[in-house]
């Protein structure tokens, strides 16, 4: 490897490297504004400046390529005379607003200012003033703060796959806007918040909120959509001020979406803090006795096979596993997960991951959706898709329209004959999908709704299979599972090993069911006959709408719990807050009902039943790691049929009951509404 000299000390740098990074190898910190390691190389602030020998000038270290036997040096006089006159020209327009600037304690001009600012200025010049932009609901714009370190035009371009930002005007005229004073389309937008190293763009719901030294900060991951980004969640008091993302390579690098950002001020909205029983076919507060006391009544006049229960699209492993646990002492396996009929074979694991994984989609060569809008379904996913895309050129296809996505794509077919044309390999796309060495194939739900969901699953696994294209070392099939729930669920054996079993849904359309128990299950749509319904979740949200009885519980943000996300990686939601009025833990809900009813707890503690949990969870190897690979043992063949791939619409900013709380989420889907029909207008 070649080796750098950097103050006095040798060190060894992978061809390729900036001075910056090879400066960081040694342990230097760099002061920086406009470098950042995920976005290309602007060279605009030059605060970055370290002097280099037989150069008569400092250099921009973040823009030189390191080369073999370079001297570098970062401590001289020199070096330091030429970032204070960096500073003083960034703040010679600078306002001096930092006691109300929201991005104070977190500000790197002001950090750097501190080491590298003077008390006084040269510049006997008026500051400028540049009017404020509109970039939506989200993003809160100061841009006399502005320093022009292009961050966010870069990140709008190369990350989000929407270049709506750009710079205008030249000189000291140049201004950071969006082109036509819109909304930012993006579902990442929030993004450029965390980027900008100046107060110039701050989060509007949150302005003026808090400070960051007054917030108390946990870290967690998020749970409303089946990626799991690891966040951080600052609270104050019991309320929770603000979502952040947190780094990890592995899922959600340093971004999230605008969804995980800002729902957060749904978990104060619309919250049930009390129980709550129908009389007179109206919900009237109540006791926790009084609406166990109805609960187990209705329990003991009804038939076990009678009693049904449907777990929603935020619980966490402890709270499925406590579901059925609970179910089985009712002696019922009347259990269901799925919001609406969709393919799913639980004898292996591997039929229900992402199991090339996130990270893995940065090696693949080629992209097939089948049936699937990344972009809104997972959107950091998608995020990875588009990184692949712009790194490696690689080639997407999709079967069936996924409509605007961040990245091109071809469409090869919209049918059902199209899948059975690639597996019989009688398609064109067969030819590229041969001469591929890690392809990705990912199937969506809206695939797996068809009547043909079976068949195009099961046959694309089998022609991998035959391909060599699923093994310990590559996996090219995919499922993009869209609930934070669904793989725990399948992990516990909620189905009971009914393989493609509809009779839950059944069941319901022919008023078997007496009693049905919805756990946080607000997406569910079914028609209402004349059965008891219960529902424990933490919003008053379409499932609580219907119930005869309300039991309040935590929210994701209010109780420690294990999820797994779409590859199958367990990872800790931890404790931020605690829950609203009377409102319980989801698993202490089942301890008390158990408790009335055969004076038994079913766990003794939280740790028993994290144990028993740990025990159950299908090929686990570790918190935060993939699960082993198990090859799958038998084959089963289903039938062929002809149909249309229609990929459903989904209501991005209003998916779950928290979001639907939220009047952030309300204000972005207005703006969403909005611009499609005046596009459907014009």
């Amino acid at each position: 490897m070649p080796k750098i000299l950097i103050n006095g000390k040798e060190i060894e740098f992978e061809p390729g490297m900036t001075i910056l990074q090879a400066c960081e190898l040694a342990g230097v910190e760099i002061p920086r504004f406009c470098y950042h390691e995920r976005l290309s190389i602007a060279g605009n602030c030059r605060m970055c400046l370290v002097e280099m020998d037989k150069s008569r000038k400092p250099i921009a270290s973040c823009a030189m390529p390191a080369t073999e036997g370079m001297n570098i040096k970062t401590n001289t006089e020199m070096v330091e005379k030429a970032r204070k006159g960096v500073m003083e020209f960034l703040l010679a327009n600078h306002p001096l607003d930092c006691p109300v600037c929201d991005q104070g304690g977190e500000c790197d001009l002001q950090d750097q200012s501190l080491y590298y600012g003077v008390d006084k200025s040269r510049f006997s010049e008026n500051k400028r003033f540049v009017s404020e932009k509109y970039m939506g609901p989200l993003i809160k714009t100061q841009m006399t703060r502005c320093i022009h370190c292009t961050r966010c035009v870069r990140f709008a371009t190369e990350v989000a796959g929407v270049p709506e930002i750009g710079a205008i005007g030249r000189g000291e005229d140049m201004e950071i806007t969006t082109y036509l004073e819109k909304s930012m389309e993006s579902e990442l937008s929030g993004n450029v918040i965390d980027l900008c190293p100046v107060g110039a763009l701050t989060s509007k719901p949150y302005a003026f909120s808090a400070r960051p030294w007054e917030l108390k900060k946990t870290e967690s991951i998020d749970v409303l959509d089946a990626v799991g980004s690891n966040i951080r969640v600052d609270t104050y008091g019991w309320e929770v001020k603000r979502i952040l993302p947190r780094l990890n390579e592995n899922i959600n690098e340093e971004w999230i979406s605008d969804k995980t950002r800002y729902s957060c001020d749904g978990l104060l909205k619309q919250r049930l803090d009390t129980p709550y029983i129908k009389k007179d076919n109206k919900l009237v507060k109540s006791s926790w006795d009084e609406a166990i006391d109805v609960i187990i009544k209705k329990i003991k006049e009804t038939e076990s096979s009678q009693i049904a229960g449907h777990l929603g699209d935020l619980v966490s492993l402890e709270g499925t596993l406590a579901f059925i646990k609970f179910f089985e002492l009712l002696g019922s396996k009347n259990l269901e997960f799925r919001e609406k009929k969709f393919y799913i074979n639980p004898e292996n694991k591997m039929n229900y991951l992402f199991n090339s994984s996130i990270n893995g989609i940065e090696k693949s060569d080629l992209i097939l959706l089948v049936g699937c809008n990344p972009r809104h379904e997972a959107t950091i996913l998608n995020a990875r898709i588009r990184k692949t895309y712009r790194q490696n050129k690689t080639q997407i296809f999709s079967v069936g329209d996924p409509g605007d996505q961040t990245y091109e794509y071809k469409i090869i077919g919209d049918n059902t004959q199209t899948i059975k044309d690639i597996i019989e390999e009688k398609h064109e796309f067969n030819s590229i999908l041969d001469k591929s060495k890690r392809p990705l194939i990912i199937i969506g739900e809206s695939a797996l709704e068809l009547d043909t969901g079976g068949y195009i699953f099961e046959e694309l696994k089998n022609f991998l299979l035959k391909k060599k294209l699923i093994t310990d070392k590559w996996n090219a099939l995919n499922i993009l599972i869209q609930n934070a729930s669904t793989v725990g669920a399948l992990d516990l054996n909620i189905l009971n090993n009914k393989q493609n079993s509809f009779e839950f849904f059944d069941n319901i359309k022919s008023k078997k069911f007496k009693i049905l128990y919805l756990l946080n299950s607000d997406n569910f749509k079914f028609e209402k006959n004349d059965e008891f319904i219960i529902y424990q979740g933490s919003h008053g949200d379409r499932g609580a709408e219907i119930a005869d009885v309300i039991l309040p519980s935590a929210a994701y943000t209010e109780e420690n719990g294990l999820y797994q996300n779409l590859e199958g990686r367990v990872q800790e939601c931890r404790k931020a807050s605690y829950p609203a009025g009377e409102a319980i833990e989801s698993w202490k809900v089942f301890n008390k009902i158990t408790y009335a009813y055969k004076n038994k707890n079913l766990f003794d503690s939280f740790n028993t039943l994290r144990d028993e949990l740990f025990k159950k969870i299908i090929n686990f190897k570790d918190i935060n790691q993939l699960p082993n690979f198990k090859e799958p043992s038998k084959k089963i063949n289903c039938n062929f049929k002809h149909e249309k791939i229609f990929i459903n619409p989904i209501d991005y900013y209003f998916s779950n009951s928290i979001s639907r709380s939220s009047k952030v989420m309300s204000d972005c889907r207005d703006i969403k509404l909005k611009i499609l029909k005046s596009g459907t207008d014009n």
